[in-house]
């Protein structure tokens, strides 16, 4: 068990932690949320020994192994496979002295390490390893070359394979989805799902919170407050929370103003004197409920776009990708048919490396086509937002300076408005940008797009470096954004809210989708299934001995045989799909009922997380609202069982 009491700790002048307390039991899975500065990197450093308390005290158990994804990668010459096996330094010790005991030629020690290697299923190691990089995207081609050829993202896989691949009782993640494909982000849900340790994970991605977590750990005004559930569930109930906190100050604030009042009326009256100062009393024993605090919730709005186009742009047979530098064409994405309607909301899917950037950059017009034919309607205006654009960024420039580039003509005054509500306001528009963080500097990036009020909205990846908030008043912006918008990201919330319709780049192609994002993820997870199965069919067609046929012939028999087969293969899926048929009928429905709920549940979730419904006008239809939210979770969570154990039955009978 982890165990945090009464633990206040500062860094430097600055507290983070004041007199907090908190558990986590073996096995949990904690998501740990909170504002950009308010110590989740701090707490990892203390669950690692770096960091002390300044007051109480903070347990782990002695013999727990953690391991962490390292920052750093050497640039070493070792294989990407031989550094994922790193990770279990317990089996490279083994390794180690089964090579002393070689060494020296000592057959009983050599004889006893091999052992505890077989114990330690060493000889499944290589394998396993290589399971962890082709899950994180890795080709079998790569887990071969050196830790050296790859690039920081790509480094930064490999630093959490190894982490993975560690024996850990404790698995600390910080932001483990930001350098992931949505392809490698379910699969890793996968694996965290199966990892029997317990897990603390820092992120931003809220889908990826609920899939994994069962507890939420948040941080605000110096306290680690332990929440039962995913990050969702947490959502409501802190909202709970606040509401009858809030409720309970106001009902308090009214009982001290009448005493006050009463004290102050008649305390200089000798007949009413011991009745006011035993109200004194009550007032000093009065333990004093504080005001409902949350956090101020970011929000920004898109410029109404002055044209719409329709349509956007034309793209006839398209092939899109690059030169190399004697000049020959590395083509990406080829024989691209699209024309992009007024209004539309796409979500581009695919794994790293297939092209969406490859294609984004095309349409934005940064990356000039290979062939074909790329027509934009008139009044086009594009908004591209890609993470190289920070690079771009002035670093001694101050926000201010870089939106009057735009708009010189524009008084000085309405910039700072507009810059304010990004959060740029006061000194801070009027700072360097070099200090700031990512998550500042893109939302810097974006308030400069959003200026030039585009009508054509090309983002890639652009909830990288943002915060739970700022991506939540995001996924709102863009939802409400009256022009077209093309996207890639690997937030899936950000997908379900903002897009209503997939594109799939895969094998050199565009082509739509047909489907959602779960369907995408069962077809991810089927696709891996079968590239696993691929894999293990190829390795023992390649260990089986080459056989030959006993040259008997019996093709008259073989015939009668097929037939009668066919028979019993059409009589079997006739008894099947009588079988299959309530099923399908029952999930449809449940289905249905689900969708329902969800859409109620999305409209009560805003009510919910907006300000204004927490002034007192609206206390009756908050406590309703908040009632009724908890009524839908519950229905909902039932229907998700239902709906499972139906899925199970249908796929029992096939």
């Amino acid at each position: 068990m982890i165990r945090f009491n009464q633990f206040s700790l500062a860094r430097g002048t600055k507290p983070l932690f004041d007199n907090t307390t908190f558990t986590l039991n073996p096995g949990e899975k904690a998501g740990l949320v909170g504002a950009n500065g308010a110590g989740k990197s701090t707490l990892f450093a203390v669950l690692l020994g770096e960091l002390h308390a300044d007051g109480g005290d903070f347990s782990i158990p002695p013999t727990w192994q953690i391991a962490h994804v390292a920052q750093e990668t050497p640039a070493a010459d070792k294989t990407a496979l031989a550094y994922t096996l790193d990770g279990d330094a317990a089996l490279r010790a083994i390794e180690a002295r089964i090579g002393a005991a070689s060494a020296a030629h000592d057959g009983a020690a050599e004889a006893e390490a091999h052992a505890a290697f077989a114990d330690a299923d060493g000889y499944t190691a290589p394998a396993r390893a290589e399971a962890l990089l082709l899950g994180l995207g890795f080709t079998l081609e790569q887990t071969r070359e050196p830790v050296s050829s790859f690039s920081g993202g790509w480094r930064m896989r490999l630093n959490l394979a190894q982490a993975l691949m560690c024996r850990s009782d404790l698995l600390l993640l910080d932001e483990p989805t930001n350098h992931l494909d949505l392809d490698a982000i379910v699969w890793l849900e996968e694996w965290l799902h199966r990892y029997p340790g317990t897990l603390i994970v820092i992120s931003h991605d809220r889908e990826f919170l609920d899939s994994v977590c069962n507890v939420t750990l948040h941080l605000e005004q110096q306290q680690i407050k332990r929440y039962g559930g995913n990050y969702s569930q947490f959502e409501v109930l802190r909202a709970q929370q606040i509401a009858l906190q809030q409720n309970a100050y106001e009902k308090q604030q009214r009982t001290v103003a009448h005493l006050q009042s009463y004290i102050n009326r008649f305390k200089a009256q000798a007949t009413k004197a011991r009745q006011a100062q035993s109200r004194v009393k009550a007032l000093e024993k009065m333990e004093l409920i504080a005001p409902a605090h949350a956090t101020s919730p970011f929000t920004f709005e898109f410029r109404t776009p002055d044209s719409a186009p329709n349509p956007m742009m034309v793209m006839e047979d398209v092939r899109c990708g690059y030169h190399s530098e004697d000049g020959a064409e590395i083509p990406i994405v080829e024989r691209v048919m699209l024309s992009i309607q007024n209004g539309q909301r796409i979500g581009l899917l695919g794994a790293n490396g297939q092209g969406k950037s490859t294609l984004i950059k095309t349409l934005a017009g940064t990356l000039a086509p290979l062939g074909g034919h790329v027509r934009e309607g008139k009044g086009l205006r594009i908004g591209y937002f890609a993470q190289h654009q920070l690079e771009t960024l002035r670093a001694d420039d101050t926000p201010l300076q870089h939106l009057a580039r735009l708009a010189p003509d524009t008084r000085e005054q309405e910039l700072r408005d507009f810059l304010g509500s990004f959060n740029f306001s006061g000194e801070m528009a009027t700072s360097k940008i070099a200090p700031f963080s990512g998550g500042e500097k893109a939302r810097l990036a974006l308030a400069l797009i959003i200026w030039q009020k585009p009508n054509l909205l090309l983002l890639d990846e652009p909830t990288n470096h943002l915060d739970l908030e700022t991506r939540h008043a995001l996924t709102m912006a863009l939802a409400q954004f009256e022009g077209t918008l093309i996207l890639v990201s690997h937030d899936r919330h950000l997908l379900r809210a903002t897009t209503d319709q997939f594109m799939l780049v895969a094998k050199h192609r565009l082509q739509e989708f047909d489907g959602d994002l779960d369907d995408y993820r069962d077809w991810l997870l089927q696709h891996a299934a079968e590239q696993r199965a691929a894999l293990k069919a190829g390795n023992a067609a390649n260990g089986a001995a080459n056989g030959g046929s006993n040259g008997t012939d019996n093709g008259a028999d073989s015939g009668v045989n097929r037939k009668e087969q066919r028979r019993l293969e059409a009589e079997t899926r006739q008894k099947l799909a009588h079988l299959k048929k309530p099923l399908q009928s029952r999930i449809t429905k449940i289905e249905k009922e689900m969708d329902a709920l969800n859409a109620e549940k999305a409209t009560l979730d805003a009510f919910v997380a907006d300000p204004a419904s927490y002034e007192p006008a609206q206390k009756s239809k908050l406590t309703d609202a908040i009632r009724r939210q908890a009524d839908v979770n519950a229905r909902l969570e039932a229907l998700e069982a239902e709906w499972l154990e139906t899925h199970e039955e249908l796929e029992q009978i096939g």
